[in-house]
């Protein structure tokens, strides 16, 4: 059955579809007359697998997308030759090229009629997939690299601001405790409003992130000297925790 038989069928699924995935999502039906945005959707689709085996055959002439409340979103396609759908990430906008490289794409898959054992498949597999690289292209434009599990990195920003991305669930709760705050992408960022504050509570996470056995290091993104930083001539190492923070005066 071809996409223009069966609009109601897509819409309702998607409905239904994003009440059931974890989280807030809201769903929107573009039909055939939303041109502009079904060709941006069909640009966006981030797959290089199924999906786009399929839309190579057969372009979608209608879509449903899901939109979550940080923005990430998911298109929902009729399956062309067959029933059920197709389910895919869109990949976020307003970000450069740069951002995108080396990151694996999420593939698409294939669902039945059933929204609620879809929206299961589509939580377990296809959902975890797309938050780790959405999560690695916004480090990635922010110019983060994300830490490890006895590491963390503190990225200077272009505003004076330090974030940290990717910490483990102790070096979080020691960042939170010293004021830098997690936004919508994963990324814990201290603002630089008080640069006094600022730099006393990044002396005071490296004895904390030491006791753990978590060590510290500084990034100074695209040769930017923070404020109130030498600068150092290479980039930084893993070290004990306060070596790299004793810079800050």
């Amino acid at each position: 059955m071809r996409d223009h038989e069966n609009p109601e069928r897509l819409a309702s699924f998607a409905d239904v579809l994003a009440g059931e995935l974890p989280g807030a999502w809201a769903s929107v039906h573009h039909p055939p007359e939303d041109k502009e945005d079904l060709a941006d959707l069909t640009d966006r689709i981030w797959d290089m697998d199924l999906v786009a085996e399929s839309l190579a055959e057969h372009p979608f002439q209608r879509a449903a997308v899901l939109t979550r409340q940080d923005g990430a979103q998911l298109i929902v396609l009729n399956r062309s030759g067959g029933s059920g759908f197709l389910v895919a990430a869109v990949a976020p906008s307003g970000l450069p090229a740069e951002a995108f490289r080396g990151i694996r794409e999420p593939d698409g898959i294939a669902v039945s009629d059933d929204p609620f054992q879809s929206a299961e498949l589509v939580a377990g597999d296809l959902l975890a997939r797309f938050d780790t690289a959405l999560a690695h292209v916004r480090w990635n434009a922010a110019g983060v690299r994300p830490s490890q599990p006895d590491r963390v990195i503190l990225t200077w920003q272009p505003d004076g601001s330090l974030a940290a991305a990717s910490v483990s669930e102790e070096a979080a709760e020691i960042l939170t405790a010293n004021g830098f705050v997690r936004d919508q992408s994963g990324i814990y960022r201290l603002s630089s409003d008080d640069t006094t504050v600022q730099a006393r509570a990044v002396r005071a996470i490296g004895p904390q992130l030491d006791a753990h056995g978590i060590t510290t290091a500084l990034q100074h993104p695209s040769g930017r000297t923070a404020p109130s930083v030498t600068p150092p001539t290479s980039m930084p190492t893993p070290a004990p925790a306060g070596a790299s923070l004793a810079r800050i005066r």
